[in-house]
């Protein structure tokens, strides 16, 4: 099974997930997606009225430079712990 593979099974199992992760949690998973699947950030930072944008991007920010197999492995590993 491919990375790619193995990354697309753990996003249709992230949606089915025991118990809902922690909001730290849940930043990480949503960062790692976006670096798996789009790469780095792009755009401005949201401003100071949009907290949960704000959040989100500064979590994707701190993966800027990561590969996007490196954030899929990364992925897939954080789900496979939370299921």
């Amino acid at each position: 099974m491919s990375l790619k593979d193995q990354f697309e099974a753990a996003v249709a199992d992230s949606k089915n997930l025991p118990e809902r992760p922690d909001n730290m949690t849940l930043l990480k998973i949503y960062a790692l997606y976006k670096q798996g699947s789009a790469g780095d950030v792009d755009g401005k930072r949201p401003g100071f009225t949009d907290m949960v944008g704000r959040a989100k991007w500064d979590a994707w920010n701190e993966l800027k430079g990561t590969s996007q197999d490196d954030a899929m492995q990364q992925y897939v590993d954080l789900i496979e712990s939370l299921k």
